[in-house]
């Protein structure tokens, strides 16, 4: 069987992945479904006390490397379902490839396992989507509202920390190997890993 190949799309939260994700018709790991439960001992904190969700030390980083191996090998992996307001896992499911030659690994975490996947030789692309820090942090709280990820006061103190940090973040992500791009370069990238890989047989 030849193995399917990842494109790892990384960026702030509110830059548009998943709805670039969505656009290319690719299947799509979420990585945000990776984040620790929200009483392991292990998160990382903030200065106020609380927790620092935006760490990937927040993140089961080696649990999402196995999902993308297995993916990427056999097609088919059945990954945790996470919900943010819960903060917490709430079940499973199983995501399979149906045979497409390239998937989406995608979230705020995804050039954290750049090197990683590129060594395995897993990787097709690594992105990491940049706008406006404006642009970025208004379709971040529209989606948090209308998600109801949390309260409205934690909504903007988070925004206005994540909109001061963004050009750091990007450039932190470039640093660990990811192209940093708008969303119609990266899509044009996308679907070029796509068309260059083999299609997966024996899936």
């Amino acid at each position: 069987m030849l193995p399917a190949r990842v494109v790892l799309l990384s960026g702030p939260s509110g830059s548009g992945k998943s709805s670039l994700a969505a656009r290319t018709g690719l299947p799509v790991l979420q990585l945000d479904d990776f984040y620790k439960d929200g009483d392991d001992p292990s998160l990382p904190l903030l200065p106020d006390g609380g927790v620092d969700w935006d760490s990937p030390l927040a993140w089961h980083r080696e649990q999402a490397v196995a999902a993308i191996r297995r993916l990427a090998e056999d097609g088919r992996a059945e990954v945790p379902v996470y919900s943010i307001p819960d903060n917490g896992r709430i079940g499973t499911h199983v995501l399979d490839l149906g045979g497409a030659p390239a998937f989406i690994a995608e979230g705020i975490f995804a050039a954290e396992i750049t090197e990683q996947c590129a060594d395995e030789g897993l990787l097709g692309d690594a992105l990491c989507l940049r706008n406006h820090p404006l642009t970025t942090a208004w379709r971040r709280l529209r989606r948090d509202v209308r998600e109801g990820r949390k309260s409205l006061p934690v909504l903007l103190r988070r925004g206005w920390r994540l909109m001061r940090a963004e050009h750091g973040i990007v450039s932190r992500q470039v640093g660990l190997g990811a192209y940093a791009c708008g969303g119609p370069e990266a899509e044009r990238r996308v679907r070029t890993v796509a068309a260059r890989t083999p299609a997966a047989v024996g899936v």
